[in-house]
Order: structure tokens, then C-alpha cells, then sequence
């Protein structure tokens, strides 16, 4: 079994001229599509991620973008960094009007395998670094009208899933960090939401499929309790963001969106 899903159909929906969006996380997988989606409807984009190869073959994928993109090698799960991007991103703009945080990691065992440093690493990049952007990224975020943040959680984040209890405690606390800072931002007129995607087609997922014995037989287990029969795209995920980043949600937030091909319906 490969790979795969049905073909995507994008078009411009949004209208994101003259807009700064940072998404971390933006070198491959949903952040990647992401910024391909915000670029194509007008936003000046800045990537973030902690490898310059990866950063480089972005900058390449997004050239036809020209001086609208940028990348900045920085590790998120490091509080000083987080606060180091928001600082390039305000002396270069000096405003910020939509935070894609995309920066994850995900390791698969039961509990007694998961060492502290195991721990550690996905708390930190996918917990904390969430936090920190959001954090250095508010005072920015006031001054915008447009400004709205949205954080990659997952369907793990909504409920439990076997074998990956640090992930699923991870993701658990990005879902209600969300609504958290939802209620505390609001009266700023800065909406916070997130979603959750299933299993979607990007290289953490092909990385995790390559770990395995059978990886037939693991794409197969993933893909059975999908309703729809099959596993989603990164584009899928990122339309929801691109919508949830616009002013057509403008009374949305607080909210934490399934993109999961009708799995959390069951």
C-alpha cells in the first residue's frame, strides 16, 4: 500500500494582500502549504525551522514569491529564540498579523519506553515553543486588524490514541492553551484557534511509516478508521488555516477544528 490520497483542487480563496504571517514549522508538511496558500492570496511570509537545508529547499519551492517569503533558522523549543524571530520579524515589518504555529515533533511507544529526554523534546517543541511564539508574537498581534493565531493540535488532541501518550499530552495541551488564550485575547480583537488534524500525508508521517517492519501493513491500520477511506493532505489541513487566518472568521475563535475525514464522528 502507497501512499496516497485523492488530488487537491486549490484556487485563491482569501485575500491576505499586504498581511505578515509567520508560520513555524514552515518548511515542509502543513506549514509549507500553508505559506504556499497565504503567499498566492498577497501575504508576506516568514518561515520558520531549525534546518537550513530544509529552509533553503522552501525558499526554492516558494521563488516565483520573490522578497514576500523568508526563512529564519530557529529552534522554537528554545524560549530566547522564539523571542529572537518575533524581534526579526518587528524590525523588518514592525507588524504581524497572522502566527501559524506548525513546529511539531511526534515519537511513537508506550509510556514505559519514553525516556525523559523523549519527553522533553516533544514538550517543548510542540508545547512550549506554541506558548512562547504566542507570547513574544501578542504585542505585534495588537496592533494588527486583522490578527489571529492558529495552532497545529491534532485529532490526538481531542482524545486519547494508543501508543503515543507524550504526543497525545502534548497535543491535549495546544488544544487547551487555545481556547485559553482565546478568552484572554478576545477583548484584543486577536481570534485564537486550532486545528486537529488526523493522519495527513507529510514527511513526519512518511518518516514514521519508514520506522516500521511492515509499513504496508501500518499504512493499512492507519488508513481503516477513516470513514472517507483514506488519509488527507497537507493542502487540506492548511485551507482550514487560511480560512480560520481571514476575515471570513472573523466571529470564530476559541474553536478547535477536526480535519479528520469524519474520524472523531464515530
Amino acid at each position: 500500500m502507497s501512499i496516497s490520497s485523492t488530488p487537491y483542487r486549490s484556487g485563491v480563496l482569501w485575500d491576505f494582500s499586504g498581511q505578515v504571517v509567520l508560520i513555524t514549522g514552515g518548511t515542509s508538511g502543513i506549514g509549507l502549504a500553508t505559506a504556499k496558500m497565504v503567499l498566492s492570496a498577497g501575504a508576506t511570509v516568514f518561515l520558520v525551522g531549525t534546518s537550513q537545508k530544509k529552509g533553503d529547499h522552501a525558499m526554492e519551492v516558494l521563488t516565483a514569491f520573490g522578497e514576500r517569503v523568508c526563512f529564519i533558522c530557529a529552534d522554537v523549543s528554545i524560549v530566547a529564540e522564539c523571542e529572537r524571530v518575533i524581534q526579526i520579524i518587528e524590525e523588518q515589518f514592525k507588524k504581524l498579523d497572522v502566527v501559524v504555529n506548525s513546529a511539531g515533533v511526534f515519537r511513537s511507544g508506550v509510556i514505559d519506553s519514553v525516556t525523559e529526554e523523549q519527553f522533553d523534546r516533544i514538550m517543548n517543541t510542540n508545547v512550549k515553543g506554541t506558548f512562547f511564539i504566542c507570547k513574544y508574537a501578542v504585542p505585534l498581534l495588537k496592533k494588527s486588524r486583522h490578527a489571529s493565531i492558529i495552532n497545529i493540535s491534532s485529532d490526538s488532541g481531542l482524545h486519547g490514541s494508543r501508543e503515543c501518550p507524550d504526543y497525545c499530552a502534548s497535543k491535549g495541551a495546544v488544544t487547551l492553551l487555545t481556547k485559553a488564550l482565546a478568552l484572554d485575547l478576545a477583548s484584543e480583537n486577536i481570534r485564537v484557534n486550532c486545528v486537529c488534524p488526523g493522519d495527513i500525508v507529510t514527511p513526519m508521517l512518511e518518516q514514521e511509516c519508514a520506522k516500521q517492519a511492515d509499513s504496508d501493513a501500518y499504512l493499512s491500520a492507519l488508513t481503516d478508521p477513516y470513514p472517507v477511506g483514506r488519509l488527507g493532505q497537507a493542502e487540506e489541513v492548511a485551507s482550514v488555516v487560511c480560512f480560520l487566518a481571514s476575515d471570513a472568521a472573523s466571529f470564530v475563535t476559541g474553536a478547535a477544528w477536526p480535519i479528520d475525514g469524519g474520524l472523531t464522528a464515530q
